[in-house]
């Protein structure tokens, strides 16, 4: 009889750094995936739309999925062989970072790190959450909070027109539709694109 192995669950506490009110998400994930997975759990959850580079920083090193363009100078570690189990444990944190001409910056607290028999291999779930993500190509939160300002206090401006006509009439950065994310998360794993 062959035993049931237990599947890790971390729960990471994922915060958009620069940003007040801050934009933040609860994900919950299974601690044997790969940081390549993480990256497009984590794309998924905020909202990007994984149009850009990225990388993480764990414990002082670097990990991303190799390209051509990196400086060769810098290690990099292969975010596809690299497994977040074997990093960061209960109470770490680490860096995530998404569009380096943006230069998004998130905060990632490993919130708890748990056993479950039950959870299937590979999921990703998010539990909680607050605020719109940026949209894709704001040019980073000094501009990102200049587009807010527009919007919310002056929306009748032609400033303001220009931007949503841009970003999407109905953008609204206190918006986080939560069954909307997990239906993205759901997608992605029932169609194995991750």
């Amino acid at each position: 009889m062959t035993e049931k192995q237990t599947v890790p669950t971390y729960t990471l506490r994922i915060e958009l750094e620069g940003i007040e009110p801050l934009v933040w998400r609860r994900l919950l994930v299974d601690g044997n995936i790969s940081l390549s997975k993480l990256h497009h759990y984590i794309q998924a959850a905020m909202g990007w739309a994984n149009a850009h580079r990225h990388e993480f920083e764990i414990g002082g090193k670097v990990f991303a999925d190799p390209h051509p363009e990196d400086d060769l100078s810098r290690p990099v570690s292969d975010e596809r062989r690299t497994r977040l189990s074997k990093l960061v444990k209960a109470a770490d944190h680490f860096l995530y970072r998404y569009d380096f001409g943006d230069s998004w910056s998130h905060r990632v607290i490993v919130e708890a790190v748990s056993g479950d028999e039950s959870e299937p291999k590979g999921y990703a779930y998010v539990a909680a959450g607050e605020r719109a993500c940026p949209p894709e190509d704001v040019g980073g939160t000094d501009q990102y909070a200049e587009f807010v300002e527009a919007i919310t206090k002056r929306p009748g401006s032609e400033e303001a027109k220009d931007w949503l006509q841009w970003a999407g009439a109905d953008f609204d950065p206190e918006r986080f539709d939560r069954i909307a994310t997990n239906a993205a998360l759901l997608r992605m794993g029932w169609n194995r694109w991750v």
